[in-house]
């Protein structure tokens, strides 16, 4: 048997039998392997990840920096605002108002979060795969919901895409869709006639065009845009889970499963567009994981689905063809390029589907970065946002998934230096695919595309430092989890936040 043909038997098996809760262990009292004990390595193998130097203390210290790190840009930014207001921003760095406040989906928040907090480590155990991935989509969608509705539901949920710079006020203008199609890049600068609104403008039509399909299916207005934007957003908990089986293992996703589900990202992906491409993204590269791997009976349906899926990121935002990195970081951890040709095709697909229909990609995007100069990104400074952009971040990722990089990161040379010899085992994976996601912010960051707002832009990478959770000790899970919704019920309501 060839050494593919192995390690498509061994995931075929893996995915089709019941995973038994692993037995308890001490330090950690959550039971099953704790990849962040630093008192032992996790594993016999000598390539697999091993704890990071500095263990628990190191991760609190990791942590009390990005709480100064979140402090600084507050402060510094509130300065700045003050001085001349070219961040353009009302509270730095958070496009928020202050505005403490309490709403109907308090109650539901806290009863959310600590539901996780006290009972997701178990759970995440003890039930049955496909459980699992139910269970943390239903949390993290409840966990959304909740956080949405703290502000009221007119503000927070039916009124937040329907305001003059949303989507849904240009729909009207779709009555004609491939005329609009093919007159797109001719209302993107805004001193064009007619320009779109600022988020038509900056984007190329998939977003406006997901929205005009709804209320051509009777699904109109901002209520519905909301429903389907939670409701996909939130399932890229569960998409991220199906990547890091598919490329590592069981156990490692079962341990990210509960900081997938009570994300702080949360408060973005309820509600904005954002949140929509972070499924789209996420379930691009859940599907292109088996199917590179061979955890799929059909792996070229999957890479082909891929290829659909991450060819239509592209064609809802911009800045997202950088999901190229990420993609590149699935192949190399399953070792092989065999989805490429499928998944290339499906991409393919969707931008021969845009170009014939009268939209060139290419020929809109040099407009969209005039578009951004003429407005707000031609003032904000580039000096603060290149920093503070990572502090807007960190707001929607947590501190438990900053110290889970610091380890990530710790680990990443040896699971590079794992690959050249055999698969990588879960932790190496969920390393890998953390180190990924912060080259890719890196990059964008630099690009000064993005000063500002990166809370809501960055989602579809940050949600893959999430997994690498399952690197901290097992037996601080509940306090970094506490840690996640403390951060996103007091950003909540305290802020009054524009997504």
């Amino acid at each position: 048997m060839t050494e593919s043909h192995a390690r498509g038997a061994a995931h075929q098996r893996l995915h089709t039998a019941r995973s038994d809760p692993p037995p308890a262990r001490d330090g950690n009292p959550d039971g099953g392997p704790d990849h962040g004990d630093d008192r032992a390595a996790v594993t016999k193998d000598p390539g697999a990840c091993r704890p990071a130097r500095g263990g628990r203390r190191a991760d609190a210290v990791t942590a009390a920096a990005g709480a100064l790190l979140l402090v600084a840009a507050a402060l510094i930014g509130a300065a700045i605002q003050r001085a001349d207001g070219t961040l353009q921003v009302p509270w730095p760095p958070l496009q928020a108002s202050w505005l403490p406040h309490l709403g109907p989906g308090t109650p539901a928040a806290v009863l959310v979060a600590v539901a996780v907090v006290s009972r997701a480590p178990g759970l995440a155990r003890r039930l049955s795969w496909r459980r699992l991935l139910v269970v943390t989509w239903g949390a993290a969608m409840a966990w959304t919901w909740a956080l949405a509705l703290v502000d009221g539901w007119q503000r927070g949920v039916a009124g937040r895409l329907t305001t003059g710079f949303e989507y849904l006020s240009q729909i009207d203008r779709f009555a004609d869709v491939p005329a609009a199609l093919r007159d797109y890049t001719q209302h993107i600068l805004s001193t064009q006639p007619q320009p779109w609104a600022t988020h038509v403008a900056g984007h190329p039509p998939g977003a406006v065009l997901t929205f005009v399909g709804l209320d051509r299916l009777g699904l109109g207005g901002g209520a519905w845009a909301a429903v389907w934007c939670i409701t996909t957003g939130s399932s890229a908990a569960a998409a991220a889970l199906v990547a890091v089986r598919a490329l590592g293992d069981e156990a490692t996703a079962r341990r990210a499963a509960p900081f997938l589900a009570l994300s702080p990202a949360a408060i973005w992906v309820g509600v904005c567009a954002d949140g929509y491409f972070t499924g789209v993204v996420t379930w691009g590269l859940a599907l292109l994981a088996p199917a590179a791997t061979r955890a799929t009976a059909r792996p070229r349906s999957a890479a082909l689905a891929a290829g659909l899926l991450l060819g239509l990121a592209a064609y809802l935002s911009y800045g997202l063809v950088l999901v190229a990195v990420p993609a590149t970081a699935v192949l190399l951890l399953a070792r092989t390029a065999r989805p490429l040709p499928a998944a290339v095709l499906g991409a393919a697909s969707v931008a021969a589907a845009f170009t014939v229909a009268g939209f060139a990609w290419w020929q809109a995007y040099p407009l969209l970065v005039q578009r951004y100069y003429q407005g707000a990104g031609g003032i904000r400074p580039y000096g603060y946002w290149v920093w503070a952009d990572l502090a807007c971040a960190l707001f929607s990722t947590g501190l438990a998934a900053l110290a889970a990089t610091r380890r990530a990161l710790a680990a990443t040379p040896s699971a590079v230096i794992r690959l050249r010899t055999g698969a990588p085992s879960g932790p190496q994976v969920v390393a890998v695919l953390a180190a990924a996601a912060v080259l890719t912010v890196l990059i964008a960051d630099l690009t000064g595309m993005s000063k500002a707002e990166t809370e809501r832009i960055w989602l579809p990478f940050t949600i893959w430092l999430l997994p690498a959770a399952a690197l901290l000790p097992g037996r601080d899970h509940r306090r970094w989890l506490a840690c996640q919704a403390v951060l996103a019920l007091l950003v909540n309501h305290l802020l009054l936040t524009l997504w």
